[in-house]
C-alpha cells in the first residue's frame, strides 16, 4: 500500500499544480455559473466522493493482491 500511495503522491502534486496554473490565465464561465448558483458545492462534493471511493477500491485491490500473493509463497 504505500509503495502505490508513493507513486500516486507525485502525480496527484503535479497535476495540481498543473491545474492552479491554468486556473489563473482562464476564465472558466461555467465555473463562475455553478458558484454563482451555489451548484460547485454539489461538483466538489461528488468529485470528492468519486476520488475517495476509488481510492478505497484501489486500496482494498492491493490487500486482496498481498494475501494472495502470500499465500502463493508459501
Amino acid at each position: 500500500m504505500k509503495k502505490m500511495l508513493y507513486m500516486l503522491l507525485p502525480i496527484l502534486l503535479i497535476s495540481l499544480i498543473s491545474v492552479g496554473q491554468t486556473l489563473d490565465k482562464v476564465e472558466i464561465k461555467m465555473a463562475d455559473a455553478f458558484r454563482e448558483n451555489g451548484k460547485i458545492y454539489v461538483v466538489a462534493g461528488v468529485v470528492i466522493i468519486i476520488l475517495s471511493l476509488t481510492i478505497i477500491y484501489l486500496f482494498l485491490i492491493e490487500k486482496k493482491l498481498s494475501k494472495i500473493e502470500r499465500q502463493l509463497k508459501q
